[in-house]
């Protein structure tokens, strides 16, 4: 993916308590590496699959930050989609502000309570290497509700809400100018506890489902959804030992758009 037009899902990145654990975690598991902490950056790594750039990791930034995965949406204007949030009645968290001079980037959250980055690219677009074995393939909203979700993502990013190729009651895909782009599921008591918060989940696809579902648990990933199959393939929910939730699909053809 050498570039991502607006309104994309382009980045994802980890804010974990103890990087080394997640370096070495998600090294075991995808064979990722991690590039050299940055300094001007705050410690920032890059994970990265055969020297393509996959996602991001970071130590926590502030008291109570969570351990998750979170999603970045590419924009041409960082500071105008800011305000477009603000307008459509999320709220900013963080930002916008310059990463040295790679990009601009803003932490959001939506009105349902989801947080959600977006990404003004400069030198750094995004990830290289997307829908690969061992790179992301998916980037999901769950939120409790998917009404109002609708008509602030529709504001902010242009996004549609169109149902999906399969059977999947209470789920949403995200297109833009007809390429999908993200899903949204609706969050129901019997899956999601009431003390788990509306959020953004990330899926990696990988060649192997049930082979990292054993090598997740062997290296102390928590099992939330045993492998299963599914029409586009072989799915399965983790957590992972320090605490950040992540998904991954056995495609069983080629990738979302």
């Amino acid at each position: 993916m050498p570039s991502y037009a607006p309104g994309t899902p382009s980045w994802i990145d980890l804010a974990s308590p103890d990087i080394d654990a997640s370096v070495g975690f998600y090294g075991d598991l995808m064979g990722w590496t991690a590039t050299d902490p940055q300094p001007d950056t705050g410690g920032y790594r890059l994970f990265q699959q055969a020297g393509a750039n996959v996602a991001g990791v970071m130590p926590h930034m502030q008291p109570g930050q969570p351990t998750a995965w979170a999603t970045y949406v590419t924009v041409t204007d960082a500071d105008h989609t800011a305000d477009a949030v603000a307008q459509a009645g999320g709220t900013s968290i963080a930002g916008p502000m310059d990463v040295t001079d790679i990009g601009r980037m803003a932490i959001l959250s939506d009105p349902t309570g989801a947080v959600f980055g977006i990404w003004q690219p400069k030198t750094f677009t995004g990830a290289d290497l997307v829908n690969a074995p061992n790179s992301l393939c998916w980037n999901e909203l769950r939120t409790r509700d998917p009404e109002r979700a609708t008509s602030f993502y529709a504001a902010v990013f242009g996004w549609a809400a169109t149902a999906p190729p399969f059977e999947g009651p209470g789920y949403t895909i995200w297109e833009l100018d007809g390429r999908r782009v993200g899903g949204m599921m609706a969050m129901t008591g019997d899956l999601f506890p009431a003390e788990v918060p509306p959020h953004w989940s990330v899926c990696f696809a990988v060649a192997d489902c049930d082979t990292i579902v054993a090598r997740a648990a062997e290296l102390g990933a928590s099992v939330t959804a045993p492998a299963m199959d599914m029409p586009i393939g072989r799915f399965a929910g983790f957590v992972d030992p320090q605490g950040a939730a992540f998904t991954v699909m056995e495609l069983a053809g080629p990738g979302p758009d």
